[in-house]
């Protein structure tokens, strides 16, 4: 079952915990380290998002819509509605010869909260450029056109761009297709459920295919390309005080993160070729920073200075409205290291 894995404090009393599960594997499936549940199953949610855009390289879409790495990014993305986000967007959508109009993600505000302010103060209207997925829908939409496929069911599971995410899904994370559990994501498309190393898997290859100066399977090499692409972008993939964006500037070239919904994180470090995700029981965000930073940690992969730098992520502290240190959230756990 789940561990404790961070302590929620106030004053000197423990006031909250969020328990959860959190392996590490290597890109051949080795068990490095874990603690709780290793095969619990799980919907990775926004995590998955390298993996859906893989077929827009494996099939050459990205080539010949020209995508570039700041594109590319951007499909893996849950960025945070800034400007550089939308009209990135928007700018692919008219190559594509779209518009906003054609997203099925829906609307959200966006999550950099200056921008919302500054868009209500200017009277402007939120729309489904500013959905934290909208690039990977942009991305959907060019799989899409590519192959034919009615733009208008993109996003439905028997659509082809749906049945190319599942086969790559089947070979990328080595799962039987009778072993994946299907549900419909925050943005409309079908996410799937797996055990939690299958999903670590993933972040191991797209680790490893950086360290293989050139990988051999085509596969290989878009992985290679995504991980990069997200690595060189990193403010594109989240935006400002965003957590995947600081792990990937802090340590560039050596990290790729991605966050997804209630509470679930991967990271893929490329030294080593190894994978890590994390499930957070109740879904809190909040708990989701302690835990990966200390994680690296007890794995020995940051240094002084890069934990120094992380900091506000791996103790965060509680503040009251008044300004007024109350209390801190802490990681509570310890890696079982194989």
């Amino acid at each position: 079952m789940s561990e404790l894995l961070v302590e929620v404090t106030r004053g000197e009393i423990v006031e909250s915990v969020h328990r959860g599960d959190l392996v590490v594997i290597d890109f051949k499936g080795n068990l490095i380290a874990s603690t709780g549940d290793p095969n619990r199953v799980m919907f990775a949610r926004s995590s998955a998002k390298p993996l859906q855009a893989l077929p827009l390289l494996l099939t050459g879409a990205a080539d010949s819509f020209q995508l570039s790495s700041a594109e590319l990014a951007l499909a893996c993305a849950s960025h945070s509605g800034e400007p550089e986000h939308t009209e990135l967007v928007q700018s692919l959508l008219a190559r594509l010869g779209l518009s906003v109009d054609d997203l099925r993600c829906g609307v959200h505000a966006p999550y950099h909260q200056k921008t919302y302010e500054t868009m209500l103060k200017n009277g402007q209207v939120v729309t489904a450029l500013h959905n934290n997925c909208s690039g990977k829908h942009t991305g959907m939409l060019a799989l899409a056109k590519f192959l034919n496929a009615p733009l208008d069911t993109y996003d439905q599971r028997d659509n082809p761009v749906q049945e190319h995410i599942f086969q790559v899904l089947q070979a990328v994370c080595e799962i039987e297709s009778d072993k994946v559990k299907w549900g419909v994501d925050g943005c409309g498309v079908p996410v799937f459920a797996m055990p939690i190393h299958r999903f670590a898997l993933l972040y191991a290859k797209l680790a490893e295919s950086v360290r293989q100066e050139n990988p051999q399977e085509k596969i290989g090499l878009a992985l290679k390309r995504l991980a990069s692409a997200m690595m060189d972008n990193p403010k594109l993939v989240a935006g400002s005080e965003r957590l995947c964006t600081d792990l990937m500037m802090s340590m560039p070239g050596r990290v790729v993160a991605k966050a997804g919904a209630e509470g679930v994180y991967c990271v893929g470090w490329v030294e080593k070729g190894i994978g890590l995700c994390l499930k957070i029981d109740d879904g809190n965000s909040r708990a989701v920073g302690p835990v990966v930073i200390e994680a690296l940690s007890q794995l020995q992969l940051l240094t002084a200075e890069e934990k120094n730098a992380l900091n506000r992520w791996h103790r965060p502290s509680l503040v009251n409205h008044s300004g007024t240190l109350v209390g801190e959230i802490r990681p509570a756990f310890e890696l079982q290291i194989r």
